[in-house]
């Protein structure tokens, strides 16, 4: 039986995939981007939670990373395309903060794009998009 950790990573993935681009979880960056964009969520950190007592209760605030990048070839494209796709995933999180009652809140952070070069293909643009999860276990290895 998975972990609560690994409950809601799984369903904040279910949720991402109902954008319209490639999902991947922690996988590596593939030789081409789909035509829709690809976004690979990284699991990241749960840092230090909060400590309640009676009974215990570790209230975290997990950083999870979306890597979201698109390819094209011209430049006005590639900014609609990524700009869309940004907006889809805002768009899926917002209809579903709670990721069906697993978490308190999920929450995403403003990307920073960048426009990125490739040497003998089409230029790409990316983003590192962090995702709050806000969720208590009762052990933090749990």
């Amino acid at each position: 039986m998975p972990t609560p950790r690994e409950t809601i990573l799984q369903a904040l993935l279910a949720t991402l995939q109902t954008v319209p681009a490639t999902v991947l979880r922690g996988e590596a960056l593939p030789e081409r981007v789909p035509a829709g964009g690809l976004v690979i969520l990284r699991d990241g950190e749960p840092g230090e939670p909060e400590v309640t007592l009676s009974p215990p209760r570790y209230h975290y605030e997990h950083r999870a990373e979306l890597e979201v990048m698109v390819q094209g070839k011209a430049s006005a494209d590639r900014d609609t395309v990524f700009d869309t796709l940004i907006s889809d995933i805002g768009t899926a999180l917002a209809a579903n903060r709670t990721l069906g009652g697993l978490c308190d809140w999920v929450e995403a952070e403003a990307p920073r794009p960048v426009d990125l070069p490739v040497e003998g293909g089409q230029a790409l643009k990316a983003a590192v998009v962090p995702v709050i999860l806000h969720y208590v276990t009762a052990d933090p290895l749990s």
